[in-house]
């Protein structure tokens, strides 16, 4: 099977009666049944989950003890004929002390057992009455007798070699110290930390458990499943929430619904793969590994080839089809107003450091140009520059329409903008005279020498006027070649270069509903912010087109740019999981199918893919060249920075 880098995780609560084994093993037992039929890899059930968290002093009768280890023997034997990993809590009793363990359950046989470290002994727990500490034992002893065979026993990495995926266990409160198990697992290699945990809840503490898992799995670059015991432990003095997470590089996949009254799983995947990648980017991690990792106090554990996810499964994780666009609408306003923030401290920046008086921009009735026109009018009015420095450019040639004429007119005058009109039909005809082409072939030399013609007026009136050519072109054309070489691929500062294209949407709706509208609305920042905001819709509503070919017989945009390259939703996906995630090719069409599985069907976006990929690759030279603009996200292809690729790179092994 096709190794995709995806392995299925699940964290179970189960339902239990305290002290009860029998009854707490079958429902265990009930939710190992579950976890096969979902086909997950892992599944992770809380801290003592055998016996009950809330045992108190009953931990030191025997008879319980004794029935504990009856039931972990029963749940060993029912996992002979599955593929499931399971790991659950357990005590065991060694020289003398009890120790609070995690067993790692495979076809069978307990592969491993790592005992807690750190015990927690203020306030609501008292752990250590009953428990020791399992740093000194670890010390001294590397194994334990258990069921007849000698079962590794300590700090413990357990790895899937043909998989190259491997995973470390640490119990509840081992992850609230500063330098914790699963740091010391992750900096030695562990993809995946699993922590089964007893974490009674109080107002506020499972924001708090939350973010310490988030940015645990941040800090190591680590996948981290996390369950916590139910409501059905002892409410004596606290109470139980069930609160599992699984987080994976500080984002949270899957969160339980808290309190729940029966026995519940939550399953979500962990792309192991990408885990490494971005491992072999942060060089800071080994060098953390070097300096405190303790790589002689580990040991590894082979495990049996474990389930991943294959090309036939459906994810349970959920790929959004905008991953630059958050989901929630208050992270989409925040992302939004700090995107605009830092594309106009970037160009206030380069105005007052180049002395420039006058930033010059060409304006379409685009997206993009518009984007960069709001830029700039922000721009000046942070740096107390009046809005009529701005010369605001509309150059209309053989394909421009009437709609996107009349809007660039109306947003360059609602602005204050010095509003310049330049025709470039008679000089691109005198062009053609020039060089002896036909003006009715309407090929590639028709269309860029308009987009070339566009950029010397451009450039020329900034050398009139003292000026800087703000470019407009963003980060989608920029990844696809989507633009002129020399003509609008180039500018003095592109202000929308990390920006893609269905991010721009966003923000100018942002610019829409916070400076146009809204409570925070700024009524200087247009002459007539209604009507602005209106136009603005309008331009929100035109199809995306350089109109570098003539209209139809109707006057409308003839000439669709996604009708050529595809849908730039799903390029901006693309752009997204092979730059920042490092995504293989039949790795990325499988997480877009899943993700677009209700809008494209599996020929469609392979289609697209390929035009990616060759475009992609081909158009690296235009890149290498760019002009200078902010980052504003994870990802960004400037070749000073972010990426660097030879332009003459061969797409043949991606294209297969």
């Amino acid at each position: 099977m096709k190794n995709l880098g995806f392995v299925r995780v699940g964290t179970a609560v189960p339902t239990l009666k305290v002290a009860n084994t029998k009854y707490n093993a079958g429902q265990i037992l009930d939710l190992i049944e579950e976890a096969e039929k979902e086909r997950a890899g892992f599944l992770v059930l809380p801290e003592l989950a055998l016996t009950g968290y809330s045992c108190g002093d009953l931990f030191y009768q025997e008879h319980l003890y004794q029935h504990q280890l009856t039931a972990l023997a029963h749940i060993c034997r029912a996992t002979e004929e599955r593929k499931l990993v399971v790991i659950l809590g357990c005590y065991l009793r060694l020289e003398n002390n009890l120790y609070n363990c995690a067993a790692l359950i495979q076809n069978g046989d307990i592969k491993g057992i790592v005992p807690k470290m750190f015990l927690p002994n203020s306030k609501e727990y008292y752990e250590a009455r009953w428990f020791a500490s399992g740093i000194d034992l670890i010390r001294r002893r590397k194994t334990v007798s258990l069921f007849g065979r000698e079962i590794p026993f300590g700090n413990l990495i357990f790895t899937d070699a043909e998989a190259d995926l491997s995973v470390g266990i640490e119990i509840c409160e081992d992850l609230w110290l500063p330098a914790s198990p699963g740091a010391q697992l992750a900096l030695n290699g562990a993809h995946i930390i699993f922590n089964p945990s007893a974490s009674n809840d109080t107002v506020g503490k499972a924001d708090y458990r939350r973010n310490l898992i988030t940015v645990e799995s941040s800090k190591s670059n680590c996948g981290y499943v996390y369950t916590s015991a139910g409501v059905t432990e002892s409410t004596t003095d606290v109470v139980f929430s069930g609160h599992s997470i699984i987080a994976e590089n500080g984002i949270v996949l899957k969160e339980s619904q808290r309190f729940a009254r029966k026995s519940a799983a939550y399953y979500s995947e962990i792309d192991f793969q990408r885990l490494r990648f971005e491992r072999s980017q942060n060089h800071n991690l080994a060098q953390c590994a070097s300096a405190m990792g303790e790589l002689s106090e580990f040991q590894t554990v082979k495990l049996a080839p474990v389930r991943l996810v294959g090309p036939s499964d459906r994810l349970h994780r959920h790929y959004d089809k905008n991953p630059f666009v958050p989901d929630d609408s208050r992270q989409v306003n925040e992302r939004c107003r700090e995107i605009f923030s830092i594309q106009a401290a970037g160009l206030a920046k380069r105005i007052e450091h180049s002395h420039s008086r006058k930033s010059v921009v060409g304006i379409s009735g685009g997206l993009d140009s518009t984007l960069a026109l709001l830029v700039c009018a922000y721009t000046h009015k942070l740096i107390g520059r009046p809005a009529d420095d701005i010369i605001a450019v509309t150059m209309p040639g053989f394909g421009t329409t009437g709609k996107t004429y009349n809007n660039a007119l109306t947003i360059m005058k609602l602005l204050g903008a010095q509003v310049r009109e330049v025709s470039i039909k008679d000089a691109v005809n005198q062009h053609f005279r020039d060089i002896g082409h036909d003006p009715e072939t309407h090929d590639v030399t028709y269309e860029n020498s308009q987009a070339r013609e566009r950029t010397q007026i451009l450039m020329d009136i900034a050398n009139q006027e003292g000026g800087l050519v703000v470019g407009t072109g963003d980060l989608s054309e920029m990844a696809l070649g989507w633009c002129t070489y020399n003509g609008d691929h180039m500018s003095m500062y592109g202000v929308n270069a990390s920006v893609p294209k269905t991010l721009v949407r966003f923000v100018v709706k942002w610019v829409m509903e916070n400076k146009l509208s809204g409570p925070e609305e700024d009524p200087d920042f247009s002459s007539d912010n209604a009507l602005l905001k209106t136009t603005l819709q309008d331009i929100l509503d035109t199809p995306i087109s350089p109109e570098l070919l003539p209209p139809d017989p109707n006057g409308n945009i003839a000439q669709k740019t996604e009708e050529s390259v595809g849908p730039y939703v799903l390029h901006d996906f693309f752009i997204y999981y092979t730059i920042r995630y490092g995504m293989e090719p039949e790795k990325l069409l499988f997480t877009a199918k899943n993700a677009f599985a209700d809008e494209y069907d599996e020929a469609f976006i392979q289609k697209w893919m390929k035009v990616f990929y060759r475009r992609f690759f081909t158009q690296q030279f235009k890149r290498s060249c760019v002009p200078d603009g902010p980052k504003v996200g994870s990802v960004s292809l400037s070749p000073r920075g972010d990426w660097r690729m030879p332009s003459d790179a061969d797409p043949a092994l991606w294209l297969e």
